[in-house]
């Protein structure tokens, strides 16, 4: 490949100005607060502060599928936090999540509160603290956790690497998109293999190994992320198309996908935040169909 220009790392690497792309502004090689700001709180022993990228529909569906299950006890508070602002750089998110990424969970419903943070962390708490979604036999509890913790190594070839270089980098590059597209691809197969065996990625049931991995590459294989769809040919991939369609028409997805977003020129699928589930009310009587965005 030549279309790179040639670079010799220096002897000591220094962050001497932002590295470029459209998340410059927020980059930077240290972590902790960036200025005081309190978290705010709501009513539900659950308070969730996140953004609806695909690590926080991940915790959103989650909610709402134990909601779908009657779990009055998952009702939550869905607070905003933008990321391209600075939000999640606040004393009080690095309180709850000290990487400051989102999502960041708070469970109120103990004497002590418990923080939760990493999305595959959150799910799993919760699967756990209400008994849904996840086996307690033991070798389809393993198998649901090989594929959660499969999703959580994967998805940063998706979307720290491709994702990025593909879509974000200020400059497009040869070598980095053909990898990374590689990889996703590769990705993409495993899983296009597995869903030949079995109805859903853990096995027989809807499991969270299904509500960590559909936000990722359900999405991108409905051509949704990084409108990468034709460039990997998402739709080669026919097992996963099968299962993306399926999950997709899950009142409990089509709801938390709505939670924390705020982009989209449909109004009606956005719920920037969310503290009753009558807040679904306000958007348009057809919230339930399928939105296609």
């Amino acid at each position: 490949m030549t279309d790179t220009p040639a670079y010799t790392p220096p002897r000591i690497w220094t962050w001497e100005a932002p590295s470029g792309g459209q998340f410059a502004s927020i980059n930077r090689p240290i972590a902790g607060p960036t200025h005081e700001k309190e978290l705010p709180v709501g009513r539900h022993p659950l308070q969730l502060y996140s953004l609806a990228t695909p690590n926080g529909v991940k915790v959103t569906v989650m909610l709402e599928e134990l909601l779908a299950h009657g779990h009055s006890g998952a009702e939550y508070d869905a607070w905003l936090i933008d990321i391209n602002e600075g939000d999640q750089f606040s004393s009080g998110f690095v309180d709850v999540n000290p990487n400051s990424k989102i999502p960041a969970l708070l469970d109120r419903s103990g004497a002590k509160p418990v923080r939760v943070f990493e999305s595959g962390s959150i799910l799993l708490y919760l699967a756990e603290k209400f008994g849904v979604l996840l086996p307690t036999e033991p070798a389809a509890r393993t198998e649901t956790l090989n594929w959660l913790f499969w999703q959580m190594g994967s998805a940063p070839y998706l979307g720290g690497g491709f994702g990025h270089f593909y879509n974000y980098a200020p400059e497009k590059y040869e070598y980095p998109i053909n990898r990374f597209a590689m990889e996703v691809k590769r990705q993409l197969d495993v899983l296009d293999r597995r869903l030949a065996e079995t109805e859903f990625i853990a096995g027989p049931d809807y499991t969270i190994a299904d509500i960590a991995i559909w936000p990722w590459y359900g999405l991108l294989a409905q051509g949704k992320t990084y409108s990468a769809g034709e460039f990997l040919q998402v739709q080669d991939y026919k097992n996963v198309q099968r299962w993306t369609a399926a999950i997709a028409e899950r009142p409990a997805v089509i709801r938390g996908r709505m939670v924390n977003r705020k982009w989209g020129d449909d109004l009606s699928t956005q719920l920037r935040e969310r503290h009753d589930a009558s807040d679904f009310e306000l958007r348009t009587q057809d919230k339930l169909e399928p939105d296609g965005a």
